[in-house]
């Protein structure tokens, strides 16, 4: 499989190299700062555009990943602006359906410590699970859990596919092998069912799994939540900043994308797949709302029920799965910012303010606050147990506000990483752990026993203000 660098050399997670135990061996591991990482071992094998192949842990294959970063072949991310540089130091390898295991050091496997597994966010296009913004070390020493952080095809590599489209045939080739739709939410299915057949070794407990994810990590799990077979992978779900405001309704953009993608090649280098992805993606701009995140899972093909039926599947699992759902006060700002007419609002004389903040309500009512009430009510409805919430936490003096994404540097304090991304800072960097505590606490407590979070505020003399705001759905 084609692979690159994003630098020369690699200065990835530091760490003393140990072997960890496990009811299935020695696994390599890296021990630092009261936590043992065992990185980047293979949940699955997948050839490309191929579903994946569930593997067991093997003990030794990822010996010499443990100071790197894997990660799916991507394009440059335009939210480096807001977030900052992400992809530093990362190995770029179509072999990345791989998961990171951090649990507290001296871990045992008969521990049966909670178990949270990380679904990463990026609008399906950008990302990686073991990144160094999405450090669990501080929540998996402070709280006793294990978190599994989870990497997945991206892209026109998992989520661009032609079996859906029915355009009339303007997309039909002579003897064309079809390219199957939602091959990185089968990635996730095939790690959450690694985690239920295996994590039990590692010291985790299989009966208390919570997935969590952000943004198009959180929508991808709220895919999964209507998927087949995804009964008894997890007991609780906690989902940040979905924008649940565009699913569904993606028929015209996933035409348009495999139309301008064409043929793609199934082997060869990776660079021909990216290239079409970004023509595909720059096709569909503009054409509706769902052009925003144009790469997302489909509805009506495998493993996911038609749209019709979607509310109706989320309803049977209801009962089966706690959930928390929540959005950020300011979840637009980001996007507003982003978007360079937006950002041009903030220069209108006396006025400027005033109208971003009202474009940035906008955003967040629609892609995000909304959809998220009304998820949570039909999840009440259908008996099961929701909390919702509203993060308001943020960086004192920041202009961005409780913008998408500001509460992962609270979960995931890794102040040097955070301290060069706009939607933190500097200022709000430098006491991200004494500022978060009290969140990743909640976090954990509700993993630990689907306890809703009450109200949360960051701690004062920090630099941050705000919290998390419980609401009714």
């Amino acid at each position: 499989m084609s692979e690159r660098l994003t630098a020369p050399a690699e200065s990835g997670p530091s760490g003393r190299p140990t072997r960890a135990t496990t009811a299935l061996g020695g696994f390599p591991a890296l021990v630092d700062d009261g936590v043992e990482r065992l990185r980047n071992i293979r949940y699955a094998r997948a050839d490309r555009f191929a579903p994946p192949e569930p593997l067991p842990p093997d003990p030794d294959e990822s010996a010499e990943l443990q100071h790197v970063v894997v990660a799916c072949p991507q394009p440059p991310s335009a939210a480096d602006e807001i977030y900052g540089p992400q992809l530093r130091d990362v190995r770029f390898t179509e072999d990345c359906l791989r998961l990171t295991v951090t649990r507290p050091a001296g871990t045992g496997s008969g521990d049966a410590l909670p178990v949270m597994v990380w679904v990463h966010g990026g609008a399906y296009v950008s990302g990686a699970g073991d990144l160094p913004g999405y450090d669990p070390a501080a929540l998996v020493r402070e709280q006793q859990v294990v978190v599994v952080a989870v990497t997945y095809r991206l892209g026109a590599l998992g989520f661009l596919g032609d079996d859906a489209v029915d355009d009339g045939g303007a997309t039909s080739v002579p003897d064309r092998i079809p390219l199957p739709l939602n091959l990185g939410l089968l990635d996730v299915l095939a790690a959450l069912g690694w985690v239920r057949d295996h994590v039990a070794a590692f010291g985790g407990d299989p009966d208390r799994v919570t997935v969590f994810g952000q943004s198009a990590g959180a929508d991808l799990l709220a895919h999964v939540l209507g998927a087949d077979g995804a009964d008894g992978l997890f007991r609780r779900a906690i989902l940040q900043s979905a924008p649940l405001g565009l699913r569904g309704g993606r028929d015209e953009v996933r035409a348009l994308l495999s139309r301008t993608a064409g043929d793609l090649p199934r082997t060869g280098p990776v660079a021909e797949v990216l290239d079409a992805q970004v023509r595909a993606a720059e096709a569909v701009k503009g054409i509706n709302d769902r052009a925003g995140m144009p790469f997302a899972p489909a509805c009506g093909h495998a493993p996911l029920p038609p749209e019709a039926g979607f509310l109706g599947a989320w309803r049977r699992r209801a009962p089966d799965v706690d959930l928390l759902v929540t959005w950020t006060s300011q979840d637009g700002s980001a996007f507003v910012h982003l978007d360079p007419k937006g950002r041009a609002l903030l220069d209108r004389p006396l006025v400027g303010k005033a109208l971003f903040g009202l474009a940035t309500r906008k955003v967040t009512d629609v892609l995000f606050r909304t959809a998220a009430r009304r998820f949570a009510r039909d999840m009440v409805a259908a008996g099961g147990t929701v909390a919702a919430a509203e993060v308001t936490a943020r960086v004192v003096g920041n202009p961005l506000g409780a913008t998408h994404a500001v509460e992962l540097g609270l979960l995931f304090p890794r102040a040097e990483r955070w301290a060069a991304a706009p939607v933190i800072g500097p200022d709000g960097a430098a006491d991200l752990v004494a500022a978060g505590r009290d969140l990743r606490a909640a976090w954990a407590e509700f993993a630990r026993g689907g306890r809703s979070p009450g109200d949360v505020r960051v701690a004062d003399g920090t630099g941050w203000t705000g919290g998390l705001r419980v609401v009714r759905p």
